[in-house]
């Protein structure tokens, strides 16, 4: 029996959750391979910053010496200074942006790879719980979302902090009275800019759950089996109410997550702006009661300070309210690599040379759940000699496909074991395993390719002939030869372009390319008709010569010529033997072939 599909979601966070400072740690974990460039990029930075701080001093100097005292010649060298720092600076910023990207996106690039390669390790059992689309929207939305984080942030936050640290240095240094009149806001500034960026974050979380269920609806009614679905039951506009419902609170979402904060960081920037005047007032009003406390030059040199402050510093602020929404979506890809990868290659894994195809049931137990109060599957035992087949029969949700899918381990037994040649499947590298088992389901899965490079997903390097010789071996040759393109007719999204025996021939031609000596074949012919399936068992019989060959069966006039036939019963092997012993012994094989077809049940 095979479980229920629920989706899978992650464990709730408290907000005094203590793992933000581990989270910050494995973030700039990520940044850590680029720290050379990043090192450059802090030099131009600082140099950057340098640079910038000399320009109100230039101006100090044109207004208080070289004007007032008609130096032309130092007038010159003191506006061609400032048009150089304006160049070197130029210079620096492409320079930052550059380096600064191509680590942003390298570090997406390495995201991106990490959690699809960690989803590639991940159990059958999981994606039978977690909707498509929602692995989607992680892999395509959230590590989308921090693209502008990564890309930028970091140089951001080093460039605007250093400017800041500059502009407050130089200030000190034209006049510290002026200074503290500047900076007494600040501490408040930084206390709501946290506010702000702890209230994104949370709405950021919203959003990016929101966006991976619209994601999954896409995939699942927009797929050409949703498009059939839909239009077949009249729900086509029942499924656009929904697909506009959950539109529209992604919307709301989008204008939270934008206004959020909004008034109080455009509050920031009013005072910001007014600062200027400020120190212009407080300049005038000491010049009132006497001598002023700063030369004009100063003062207009300290506003430029003051403006090249206010701008960086504003940046920061927003910069920390990105970085803290980002968290959100850090948070969500990390759920991801945290994963137990439940079923991964053994430390030390045993690789054959020669496969002969010997497969052995010993004593074996599954549960789906450890808290399952009846075992799936309990106590089989069954052997397959090389070469030898093997006919699973029950009736349905009696365990036969979870016990087929033990032998490639798209499981892991929970007891006894599961061997090939005498070996524990679990103690085989994956690339022995892949090479000595092939499947083939009743779910036949082809990409949206060619022909071709649908038969050659199991064989890269296969030739021209190769493909011809399993097609023909698979009955599909004169089918896809026939067509304008031939082999290099695209199969359509999940190869609608053929009919349901013309995939499954192209499934067993794939796998005959692949030439595995354990054959797993599970309901391989139970959708079709009786002209389409005689047209596939033929397929299946030559595929099979040769080979160990598991087969669950639906239809029991496909099992008769079988070696070995088990029946089971909740999970257990309730009888085991050919079909003439079985039917002799007029127990549960003979009763289910009679509910099949009484005719063919009279007959041994």
């Amino acid at each position: 029996m095979r479980p229920e599909g629920i989706q899978w979601t992650p464990p709730a966070q408290a907000e005094n959750d203590p793992r933000p400072p581990t989270q910050w740690r494995r973030i700039l974990a990520l940044f850590r391979p680029y720290s050379g460039r990043l090192t450059v990029v802090g030099l131009l930075v600082a140099a950057s910053a340098v640079v910038s701080v000399t320009t109100p001093f230039l101006l100090r100097a044109v207004l208080d010496t070289a004007i007032p005292q008609s130096r032309t010649g130092l007038l010159t060298v003191l506006v061609l200074g400032m048009v150089a720092t304006a160049v070197v600076n130029s210079v620096f910023s492409v320079l930052q942006t550059l380096i600064s990207t191509t680590v942003g996106q390298r570090v997406m690039h390495d995201l991106r790879t990490a959690v699809y390669s960690h989803l590639q390790r991940m159990s059958l059992a999981f994606f039978t719980r977690t909707r498509t689309g929602e692995v989607q929207s992680r892999i395509a939305n959230d590590i989308g979302g921090m693209q502008s984080t990564v890309t930028s942030t970091a140089t951001s936050l080093v460039s605007n902090f250093t400017a800041v640290v500059a502009s407050v240095v130089a200030m000190v240094a034209l006049d510290w009275r002026l200074t503290v009149v500047s900076l007494l806001l600040l501490p408040l500034f930084v206390w709501i800019s946290r506010r702000v960026g702890n209230e994104r974050k949370k709405i950021t979380g919203e959003r990016q759950k929101q966006l991976a269920a619209m994601s999954s609806a896409v995939q699942e009614s927009l797929s050409v089996s949703g498009i059939l679905l839909g239009r077949t039951m009249g729900r086509s506009d029942s499924l656009s109410r929904e697909f506009t419902g959950q539109s529209d609170r992604l919307a709301d979402l989008e204008v939270r997550a934008s206004m959020a904060g909004r008034w109080r960081m455009n509050t920031i920037q009013i005072v910001m702006a007014a600062m200027p005047a400020v120190i212009y007032w407080a300049a005038g009003m000491t010049a009132a009661g006497g001598a002023p406390i700063v030369s004009v030059g100063t003062l207009v040199a300290f506003v430029s300070l003051q403006q090249g402050l206010f701008r960086p510093t504003v940046s920061l602020l927003s910069t920390g309210v990105q970085v803290q929404t980002s968290l959100a979506l850090f948070q969500r890809i990390f759920e991801y690599l945290d994963l137990t990868v439940e079923i991964d290659e053994p430390e030390h894994p045993v690789t054959l040379g020669e496969i002969r195809g010997e497969v052995r049931f010993e004593g074996v137990d599954f549960r789906y759940d450890p808290g399952q109060e009846r075992p799936t599957l309990g106590g089989v035992d069954l052997r397959i000699p090389a070469g030898g087949s093997l006919a699973v029969v029950g009736a349905t949700g009696s365990g036969k496909t979870t016990l087929s899918y033990l032998v490639p381990r798209l499981y892991d037994v929970t007891g006894g074991r599961v061997t090939i040649d005498g070996v524990d499947v679990r103690e085989l590298s994956f690339d022995t395993l892949a090479r000595a088992v092939g499947v083939v389901s009743q779910e036949t899965y082809l990409f949206h390719a060619s022909v071709a490079d649908n038969l050659r997903f199991a064989k890269p390097d296969a030739t021209e002939e190769e493909l011809v010789a399993a097609a023909r071996a698979a009955r599909i040759h004169d089918t896809v030869a026939a067509l304008p393109d031939g082999y290099d007719t695209l199969v359509g999204e999940r190869g609608y372009r053929f009919s349901g025996g013309e995939k499954q021939r192209l499934a067993l031609a794939r796998t005959i390319l692949r030439n595995p000596p354990v054959l797993i074949l599970d309901e391989a012919t139970s959708a079709l008709d009786n002209s389409t399936e005689r047209a596939v068992q033929e397929a299946i019989d030559t595929l099979a010569e040769g080979r160990t060959t598991i087969t669950v069966a639906h239809r029991l006039s496909t099992v008769r010529a079988a070696d070995q036939i088990a029946v089971l019963e909740r999970g257990e092997v309730a009888e085991l033997g050919t079909h003439e012993q079985l039917l002799a012994a007029d127990g549960r094989y003979a009763a289910l072939l009679r509910r099949e077809s009484p005719v063919t049940a009279v007959a041994p």
